[in-house]
């Protein structure tokens, strides 16, 4: 099989890896990719939004899959453009349609959608600039923090948590009058702030069944304690060291299992990868948000624990076999550490060089926001490299993991050096 994956960040590289070891694979392209990617795959120079060349490149390349990577394409139908195609109509999406995107794309369809199911969340209501008075007087009824959610997707930047009620109040206002997350932010969800430890669970479901694949945790602020500003993700642990067997048969039982009969009761066809994320409330699980794709950096842990045959279990979703299926889950322990650029999330440097790549280690090297040129690697983006580990514990694949890192090096270059620090 031909088959191409969409995006270029760290999570398409562990996809290529994985699919790159299946013996059912025949040649693998990635659009765009990255330097990594270019080394086990043919890189596109096709952006995941430009649908028409996508399509003419499934065409040229004789593509049978389409494992899409980042949730954008998804919420913006590249599946149904796609399955609508007249030449297109038999090639597999991995990725779920726009109507079930939706699960993603708006906060809003997601908290009807639990509602409805009695899946454990957040008590919470939707405002719009119409009703931004209401919205005032809930957040009086409410007690701080105040945690408000633009509706759609902001690129992982819409989500404030405040403590005082004022402001608040005028940041709820910038983005509902003001656009501060555009057209994202027309419509508001002010929920109430969970406090307990969060976790990132993933499910492959081919609509009717689902097979669950290895959970995680993933360190989002750029400081070291978890503090400072959210990034893409600075890290993150496979699996979380306090997910119990008990705690993790009360999340199948009261979020998994009725997510995937919420969709089959509501008529959704979904087809690809589910993520969870939950947090962990007094021994309870209770669902943050729904993602139609899988994490990044969570899939860097997550995918080389999977001892299965990948692709084999991405086919078994495209047929209605998955139920046939096992997922294999290597006993070892993952940790990933993500260097970034100096400045971010903020403004940054890119095209500086990174040296070091060549070592002789363990340790899987994922690459993200970096591109090869004229013979170098160079910085591409904020996230640069994840280093991926794996040991009988977390802590031992981390020091594996901090080890490597000792090796590479680029001008400005940043990380976390206190990943599962909570652990």
């Amino acid at each position: 099989m031909n088959i191409m994956i969409l995006g270029s960040g760290g999570r398409e590289h562990a996809f290529a890896y994985k699919i790159k070891q299946s013996t059912l694979c025949k040649n693998l392209y990635v659009a765009p990719g990255n330097s990594g990617t270019s080394e086990i795959a043919t890189n596109l120079e096709i952006q995941v939004n430009q649908f028409e060349l996508i399509a003419d490149a499934i065409q040229k390349y004789i593509i049978s899959m389409v494992i899409v990577g980042p949730e954008v394409p998804l919420v913006n139908g590249l599946n149904d453009y796609i399955k609508s195609h007249k030449k297109l109509s038999n090639v597999i999406v991995i990725g779920p349609n726009q109507h079930a995107s939706q699960l993603e794309g708006s906060k809003d369809f997601a908290k009807d959608f639990l509602n409805r199911h009695n899946i454990p969340t957040a008590a919470h209501k939707t405002f719009t600039a119409q009703t931004i008075d209401d919205a005032f007087l809930y957040i009086d009824s409410m007690p701080a923090p105040y945690v408000l959610k633009a509706d759609g997707l902001a690129a992982g930047k819409g989500v404030l948590i405040i403590d005082d009620p004022n402001e608040a109040k005028n940041e709820l206002n910038e983005m509902l009058t003001k656009s501060k997350f555009g057209d994202a932010g027309n419509s508001v969800v002010i929920e109430e702030f969970l406090d307990g430890i969060e976790l990132s669970c993933f499910a492959l479901t081919d609509g009717k069944d689902y097979k669950l694949l290895p959970s995680a945790k993933d360190y989002k602020r750029i400081g070291e304690g978890d503090t400072g500003l959210n990034t893409g993700g600075m890290g993150a642990v496979s699996p979380p060291t306090f997910l119990t067997q008990d705690f993790f048969n009360k999340i199948e039982k009261k979020v998994i299992k009725p997510t995937i009969d919420g969709l089959k009761n509501d008529n959704i066809d979904y087809q690809g990868f589910l993520f969870f994320g939950l947090i962990k409330v007094k021994e309870e699980p209770y669902v943050i948000e729904y993602n139609v794709r899988m994490g990044d950096p969570e899939s860097e842990v997550v995918l080389p624990r999977i001892k299965s045959d990948f692709l084999e279990l991405l086919l078994s979703v495209s047929n209605g076999e998955l139920s046939n299926h096992q997922v294999e889950i290597d006993s070892q322990q993952a940790a990933t550490v993500f260097l970034v650029s100096g400045g971010y999330p903020e403004k940054y440097e890119k095209g500086k060089e990174i040296f070091g790549l060549d070592i002789k280690s363990d340790s899987i090297l994922f690459h993200a926001g970096a591109k090869s040129e004229n013979g170098k690697i160079k910085t591409n983006g904020g996230r640069v490299i994840a280093i991926t580990s794996m040991a009988d514990s977390v802590k031992d694949a981390l020091e594996k993991s901090y080890e490597t890192i000792k090796s590479i090096k680029f001008e400005k270059m940043n990380y976390r050096k206190d990943i599962g620090f909570d652990l």
